[in-house]
């Protein structure tokens, strides 16, 4: 049951305009396989990682669409290797108003032969970047592309390829709260990171 389904969270920011068009509800995921070598977030790989949390999905949809944004962003880690809980948060937000972004290592094809969850999961997705994260490739003009290889899929009419908000190049957001600095986005020389004191 939908109530009932949760995944594994590794960090959310609710509000961010570095994660794709507009203000977006921001939920990066615990874990991943693939492993590309340069990630910028190589403490989000390892499933069951540490400072990771269960979250419900019902809850993360009430949050998202209290947020005021006008979508939610999945990242990670692999958000589709938690296709099965995050097919029915992209369908709660969708059914809401607000749109699903996803970036994913695998390619369009990979996750069309990955089977119904994924399939249920694209379905609830308006936009797709996706393909392996290759280092010697870094983007820097394209926005919210990490490697020059990566594609944006426009899996719906939601958004037109040519709107001002894919213009120019990524962008980086420092947050400072306590004694922890969070730093999302996509950094021009290294990984995303998190520093406490």
């Amino acid at each position: 049951m939908a109530d009932e389904a949760t995944i594994e969270v590794a960090m959310i920011v609710p509000r961010t305009e570095a994660e794709g068009p507009g203000v977006r509800y921001a939920v990066w995921v615990q874990g991943c396989a693939l492993r590309c070598v340069g990630c910028c977030n190589p403490e989000m790989l390892e499933f069951g990682g540490e400072g990771a949390t269960r979250r419900r999905v019902v809850d993360l949809v009430e949050e998202a669409c209290d947020s005021g944004a006008e979508g939610v962003s999945l990242l990670g880690g692999e958000p589709f290797a938690q296709a099965e809980g995050l097919a029915p948060l992209a369908e709660g937000v969708r059914a809401r108003g607000l749109s699903v972004m996803i970036f994913s290592g695998y390619t369009l094809a990979e996750l069309q032969a990955r089977g119904p969850a994924a399939a249920r999961l694209l379905a609830a997705t308006d936009l797709l970047v996706d393909g392996r994260f290759e280092a010697k490739a870094r983007s820097q003009t394209r926005r919210f592309i990490g490697s020059d290889n990566q594609v944006l899929h426009f899996l719906s009419d939601r958004y037109a390829q040519d709107d001002p908000k894919f213009a120019g190049g990524n962008t980086v957001e420092l947050r400072i709260r306590g004694g922890e600095i969070t730093l999302n986005g996509w950094p021009l020389l290294g990984p995303r990171t998190r520093v406490t004191r």
